[in-house]
């Protein structure tokens, strides 16, 4: 018999060891893969920040202005802008020199050329020149050429022949007497900007205020009604007391320019030719091979500020971009505005009222897919939905006398930032569900235990915890609405929009108006501009700004989410 307390031993098998050459059981390459893959992205992204950093904030330095004389005898004046190689042509070749093209042979047919902007557009019909090395007879610096940034036409690249102040003419002025003549014609053309743009254009805005009134009375009362004569009757009282202000002001500016226009500087191109110009009609001038390190640290940074607080010029390559950045700023404050609370909402409800089921699940399909859908469709229902359904009915209802004009039946910047609204609000849904997802169910379970209602266990517990989850999802909407351009060329973005959606014309807001975006502003500079090579620069420092913009709404509501956070971990906010 068999003793019941032995027991049977199991034979020992042998146990297989992983070879430490056996990478792939141990899944090491997948993770040098992955690695590896986050230091291209990184290094990907580094590099395309640190190339737009570095050629944006160079941009505006003061450059010195070559003298280049050709081996033909032809002789230009300008910055050096930039320079690459090419292989000639033959015939390119023909007027260069035996050691040139011995030189050319060696270096295997490539050969540098350097691209100078010579500006002087109204003079020469182009901007830039092409010179290549073979060509190039000899190159000074002279310290007489100035560089002139102009109202109008572009740069002027050359020499100050000749300053004329109310009859006083100075033959080669110095470059203190030519600052001080143009301190004063700044200031008498800011004032005739002011007189027009601001109480000439008021005057204006009062006229038609007056014009549209008395069409409103003729619409409510009828055209031969004693309302509507009433209104005429206070409309032409009105309208000739601003007329008489409005003839006041435009002798005022008329005196300006008359005493404007004795103020004058001639300037000579390298090539002889002159053009005289009134000196407000320069917006800056230095001579570019005679600045000290402070002077060059000064024109910087007045560029800046010009860049920031000024409007565009030139086809928008030169300038300002102050509408811009306001109406690209206005722009993300009410897509904020709009998305937060639709996108917190929807999820709300989907995650804490909605039965869940097969119908709940088909709408999560949908939201999720609605993420996928090509951005150019959502600028389409825009402007179907927002601009012609919604705006040409309020037009209808509360701007009649406008019409056939329409106020709000095109587009603008409030139908503008609720496509955008409605293109990044599945971004907050998923977020948003996913934040309060994150909410534990006993904290909900404890509330309800202590007789908190439904609603108040969300408004004082789940709300608050998922806070800062709700922020991420804001932070994304925020960061993909402020790059999106398609969708905005058919609702309301323009080339050109000089009044402001937030001005000091009552009633101080106008989200009616249509406005420019910094992502359109690069696109067009850079695409739609007549000279691609001059739009250059400002395509690199309008990417730096708006990746500055969007880094600093995004720091900011970061740092709303963090103290969020940690008003949960320490008691307090």
């Amino acid at each position: 018999m068999s003793d019941p307390t032995a027991t049977t031993a199991k034979p020992i098998l042998p146990v297989r060891r992983i070879a430490r050459s056996d990478l792939a059981a141990r899944g090491e390459p997948f993770v040098w893969i992955m690695g590896a893959a986050l230091v291209i992205g990184l290094t990907m992204i580094t590099g395309f920040l640190a190339f737009v950093i570095y050629v944006g904030a160079l941009t505006f330095w003061p450059q010195p202005v070559a003298v280049v004389t050709t081996t033909q005898g032809k002789v230009i004046a300008g910055e050096p802008f930039r320079t690459e190689t090419f292989k000639p042509r033959p015939e390119q070749l023909e007027g260069a020199s035996p050691e040139a093209r011995a030189q050319v042979e060696a270096d295997l047919g490539i050969v540098e050329r350097t691209l100078y902007r010579v500006g002087n557009y109204d003079l020469f019909g182009e901007d830039f020149a092409w010179v290549s090395t073979f060509e190039v007879k000899s190159t000074t610096y002279p310290k007489d050429m100035y560089f002139t940034e102009r109202l109008e036409w572009g740069p002027f690249v050359g020499r100050m022949k000749e300053l004329d102040a109310a009859g006083a003419k100075q033959a080669s002025p110095t470059y203190k007497q030519l600052r001080d003549a143009h301190a004063l014609a700044v200031v008498r053309r800011a004032e005739i900007a002011r007189l027009e743009k601001v109480e000439i254009a008021g005057i204006n805005h009062d006229i038609e205020d007056l014009r549209l009134g008395i069409r409103r009375a003729d619409l409510e009362y009828g055209a031969g009604s004693p309302e509507a004569a009433a209104a005429k009757a206070r409309a032409a009282e009105e309208t000739a007391k601003l007329e008489a202000r409005y003839k006041v002001l435009e002798q005022k500016v008329t005196s300006l320019r008359q005493i404007d226009e004795t103020y004058a500087v001639t300037l000579e191109a390298i090539d002889g030719q002159t053009k005289t110009l009134p000196l407000s009609n320069l917006v800056r001038f230095y001579p570019a091979n005679d600045l000290s390190v402070g002077e060059k640290w000064s024109i910087y940074g007045a560029r800046w500020i010009e860049f920031i607080t000024t409007q565009p010029r030139e086809a928008n390559t030169e300038g300002g971009i102050l509408p811009a950045l306001v109406g690209t700023l206005t722009m993300m404050i009410l897509l904020s505005l709009a998305v937060a609370p639709f996108g917190v909402v929807t999820a709300l409800y989907l995650r804490e009222y909605a039965k869940q089921g097969a119908f709940v699940s088909f709408i999560r399909i949908c939201v999720n897919n609605l993420a996928g859908v090509p951005s150019i469709v959502y600028g389409v229902f825009g402007l179907g939905f927002f601009c012609y359904i919604l705006g040409g009915s309020i037009d209808q209802i509360f701007f009649p006398e406008k019409l056939p004009s329409p106020t709000f039946g095109t587009g603008g910047m409030l139908w503008a930032s609720l496509t955008l609204a409605l293109l990044t609000v599945p971004v907050v849904i998923v977020a948003t569900e996913e934040a309060l997802a994150a909410v534990p169910r006993s904290m909900r379970e404890g509330s309800l235990a202590c007789g908190a209602s439904k609603w108040q266990t969300i408004a004082r517990i789940v709300l608050p915890r998922a806070a800062p989850g709700i922020m991420t999802g804001l932070i994304l909407a925020m960061a993909r609405g402020a790059g999106e351009v398609a969708p905005l060329m058919i609702v309301g973005v323009v080339k050109l929009a000089p009044e402001l959606p937030i001005d000091m014309t009552a009633p101080f807001v106008h989200f009616e108006r249509s406005f420019m975006h910094l992502g359109f502003h690069i696109y067009d500079v850079g695409f739609q501009s007549r000279n691609s090579e001059a739009g250059r620069p400002m395509v690199f420092v309008t990417t730096l700004l708006l990746i500055s913009l969007v880094l600093m709404l995004n720091a900011f509501a970061i740092y709303v989410r963090n103290r969020l956070k940690r008003s949960y971990q320490v008691g307090q906010f």
